[in-house]
């Protein structure tokens, strides 16, 4: 089977749908399909691909046995939301533009959000005469508007139409969790066109791993006998809420062998870092994104990972550092909204505690208790390891996903009387 994958990230850039899709798009290569990949110039914390890469409509690229297919798109999509909005669009134009001219495929995968990235696949699959398998990761426009982000009613109502149009349309969607198939169905997809698929976790390449490694002795004055790491790991942005975790380090301070360490980057960053000055949190300590390489290191470097979203944010995502941290087998906190998927999983596996969102004192408090009880530490660990080997490995989720896209490219080229047949015996 020939497969394009369209991702908005792909390596050497550094994020979550990178990941998700360089482990999928090799997955699938090892199972004998022919896989090709459309995605942006490298842009996210790549500084010198970047560079390279400015102002070139197209590259064609070998990406370790992968290939890869970079269209050209705006450097903006991090200014503000009307940029971003724009960067969106012209990003989508030019992905539909260079996949009406690459070879031919079977059938196209492509990640969501942004939505017009999705709504392009949609037309290219229809130019094409191929099904569409469009892998929801996030509820937009309802996470903006949950957030407030997003406000104007004209607005709204345009993002609704296009997200109706996009569940109407495509030929089957892929969620990470049973909360965001319900709310496709709600929105007008076929609910027998939504597969549940978790998010998927390379348990080879993350696992759990010295505490005493190199990443944990770069860490400020550790000098090898290193304090109580608690870590939070990956975009720093609105959602996120990680006041509640400097709040949280602030009622710690007296503890002067806890240290937060929070990694990554995003728009709310240089604020963060700002208040933690003001505030004298020594306590806590800021890095940059990490190297996929170095992320494992910094995983198991931590006695402890913080899992964190906005009490706003009511969309049942479940947000995939929970499955790395699981792989690693380091116990976890999640302030979490209670409704969402993410605090049925961790329930399900054991690995860790749940709190709600936006109570600092909570999560002090379930920092000083598995702080004194390493015990504990190390259930909540092997449970969560334990479950990721056997439910959420890359191995598992890619058979998933092979077999569905497989059904998928089956469907069309059944007679449609058969099709019929089939769907009257469905109803």
């Amino acid at each position: 089977m020939k497969i394009l994958l369209i991702s908005p990230f792909f390596p050497p850039e550094v994020g979550s749908a990178a990941h998700l899709y360089d482990d999928m798009a090799r997955a699938l290569q090892a199972r004998g399909h022919e896989v090709m990949v459309l995605t942006g110039l490298p842009r996210y914390h790549v500084v010198r691909e970047s560079e390279k890469c400015r102002g070139r409509l197209l590259i064609r690229e070998n990406y370790h046995g992968l290939p890869v297919y970079r269209a050209f798109n705006l450097d903006i999509g991090r200014k503000g939301p009307v940029l971003r909005g724009i960067d969106q669009l012209v990003g989508a134009f030019s992905f539909w533009l260079t996949g009406a001219v690459l070879p031919p495929v079977d059938i196209v995968l492509a990640y969501s959000p942004p939505l017009p990235l999705a709504l392009a696949a949609l037309a290219l699959g229809r130019q094409r005469r191929v099904p569409v398998v469009v892998n929801v990761q996030d509820l937009f426009p309802q996470s903006a508007i949950d957030l407030q982000v997003m406000k104007n009613s004209l607005l709204i109502a345009l993002w609704r139409r296009l997200e109706s149009l996009l569940y109407r349309r495509a030929d089957r969607f892929v969620v990470h969790s049973r909360g965001n198939r319900d709310y496709l169905a709600a929105r007008g997809a076929r609910a027998a066109n939504i597969a549940v698929i978790p998010n998927w976790v390379d348990v080879e390449a993350i696992k759990p791993g010295p505490g005493r490694n190199p990443w944990r002795r770069r860490l400020r004055g550790s000098a090898g006998g290193a304090p109580f790491i608690v870590s939070f790991a990956g975009i720093m942005g609105y959602s996120q809420d990680l006041d509640c975790v400097l709040k949280s380090a602030g009622l710690l301070k007296g503890y002067k062998d806890i240290r937060f360490v929070l990694v990554g980057d995003g728009v709310e960053r240089p604020r963060l870092v700002r208040l933690a000055r003001e505030r004298g949190l020594d306590n806590v300590q800021f890095l940059p994104m990490q190297p996929r390489e170095e992320y494992a290191q910094a995983l198991a470097a931590s006695d402890l990972c913080l899992v964190t979203l906005h009490q706003a944010v009511q969309t049942p995502v479940v947000p995939s550092k929970i499955l790395s941290i699981m792989a690693a087998g380091r116990p976890l906190v999640a302030s979490l909204p209670p409704g969402g998927d993410g605090p049925r999983l961790i329930r399900e596996a054991r690995c860790g505690v749940c709190l709600p969102p936006g109570d600092p004192g909570a999560m002090a408090q379930a920092v000083l208790g598995l702080y004194g009880n390493a015990a504990a530490r190390r259930k909540m660990g092997a449970n969560g390891r334990r479950f990721a080997v056997e439910h959420l490995s890359l191995q598992k989720c890619a058979g998933e996903v092979e077999a569905l896209l497989v059904d998928t490219v089956s469907r069309g080229r059944r007679p449609a009387a058969e099709e019929r047949q089939l769907s009257s015996l469905a109803i």
